[in-house]
């Protein structure tokens, strides 16, 4: 597909939203004829996010609670925000690490890339694990009161079968390590 116009129509500090056009362009061996597939799209653009799985040396996973407004409720997951301009995904998992947690990690693994919903959204989203942790105080932004908590596999296994953890980034992640055993 080849984008062949894009308006911004709304930006913020977190995002913006084109309005974008799009053709497929003639393809060899297309039969004569057949029209280009033309679409319209609304893409809310986003730089991406990593997200840290902070694992200590008795293997459990702190997880942050916060309150999420477009859920109407409080959620369980992993810390995460936002790459600035100029940052790359690892650069900004240590960053938030430290912002939403205090914590600092000595060794870092990527676990998945993925987006969370291509449809209409460009973020795509970074999860490493971070191990080998050492505490420090946490730096959270004005916005963000955030309640940190460890939990073992066991006990997030039973929450995402339960759906006390709803956050898919949480769940993919805490898929991934699973795996791994």
């Amino acid at each position: 597909m080849k984008i062949t116009s894009s308006r911004e129509v709304y930006a913020c500090g977190l995002f913006r939203v084109t309005e974008d056009e799009a053709i497929e362009p003639p393809q060899k061996g297309k039969a004569k004829g057949i029209k280009p597939f033309h679409i319209k799209r609304s893409v809310v653009r986003h730089n991406g996010s990593a997200v840290m799985m902070p694992v200590d040396d008795k293997k459990r996973v702190l997880l942050v609670r916060q309150y999420r407004l477009p859920a109407d409720k409080y959620l369980w997951e992993l810390p995460a925000g936002k790459i600035d301009d100029g940052e790359n995904a690892l650069q900004a998992a240590k960053r938030e690490l430290i912002e939403e947690t205090g914590l600092r990690a000595k060794k870092w693994k990527k676990l998945a890339l993925f987006y969370p919903s291509p449809g209409f959204l460009q973020e795509s989203m970074t999860i490493y694990l971070a191990t080998d942790l050492t505490h420090g105080e946490a730096q959270p932004m004005d916005d963000e009161r955030i309640e940190t908590k460890w939990f073992t596999r066991k006990e997030l296994k039973t929450m995402v079968k339960t759906n006390a953890i709803v956050d898919a980034k949480t769940m993919i992640g805490f898929l991934h390590w699973d795996r791994l055993g």
